[in-house]
């Protein structure tokens, strides 16, 4: 019997406690491919220690030309592997562990790359916003550190990112049609529950991941409820869907 993959993902406030995006990504990853796993919680200021003790992989550069480190890692003590980024976690678990749900069916791997970025771009109205609530979601240390680098970045305060009234209003408009191309795409899979057709993949981690954070940090709003009927009800039956996969172990 192996050991369970230490899965490493960032704590919130909120019940379900996972609720980042790209770590969700892996999550979908790895209860898809029915890998045994445990999460342990690391909060913002914690990650680049951790990934250098681990010897986890820089993900990026920072503006100082020092290298960066992001979640989602794994660390596989199985076969002493460390990995991150969400993209090659997933090729590393279709290489490892080739038993039950495959990934990346054959061929498939550059379209859901290709994907990926059409799917962030869709959403991307609403990115603003999304980056405002997460902010409110998180555990003190970890909400000082993404409130100071998202300030940073975009130049003005949180509460500014997306305001309530008109702008907000454009932003979810703007999100819906870019949706709308990802639902015609959708719509191309023989009518399937996934996006391939019948059988889960990889890109539904990436669809599912992205969804399932607007889901998490909307719920119980208006904003949520006209979100869940776009498109036919697609997103939310999508993610009832994805129900099976979402466990948060």
């Amino acid at each position: 019997m192996s050991s369970p993959i230490i899965f490493y993902d960032i704590p919130s406030t909120l019940s379900v406690n996972a609720w980042s995006p790209n770590t969700w990504k892996t999550r979908y990853a790895l209860n898809i491919k029915g890998v045994p796993y445990e999460t342990v919680w690391v909060e913002y200021p914690d990650i680049e220690a951790l990934a250098k003790k681990i010897g986890a992989p820089a993900t990026g550069t920072k503006d100082d030309g020092s290298p960066s480190y992001t979640l989602p890692i794994i660390n596989d003590p199985n076969t002493g592997k460390v990995v991150s980024d969400s993209f090659l976690i997933a090729e590393y678990l279709d290489a490892t562990y080739p038993g039950g749900n495959t990934l990346f069916p054959p061929g498939t791997k550059p379209l859901i790359a290709a994907f990926e970025g059409s799917v962030v771009g869709a959403i991307g109205g609403i990115l603003p916003l999304q980056l405002a609530l997460s902010c409110y979601i998180l555990n003190p240390s970890s909400q000082k550190y993404f409130r100071e680098t998202r300030e940073a970045t975009y130049g003005k305060k949180i509460e500014e990112f997306s305001p309530a009234g008109a702008h907000r209003d454009a932003d979810w408009a703007k999100s819906k049609e870019g949706l709308a191309a990802v639902d015609g795409w959708f719509s191309k899979n023989g009518g399937g529950k996934f996006i391939v057709g019948d059988s889960i993949s990889y890109a539904d981690g990436v669809l599912g991941g992205w969804l399932t954070w607007v889901k998490i940090t909307n719920e119980g709003t208006a904003a949520w409820e006209d979100f869940a009927t776009w498109h036919g009800g697609r997103w939310s039956t999508y993610l009832t869907n994805l129900q099976p996969f979402a466990a948060v172990l």
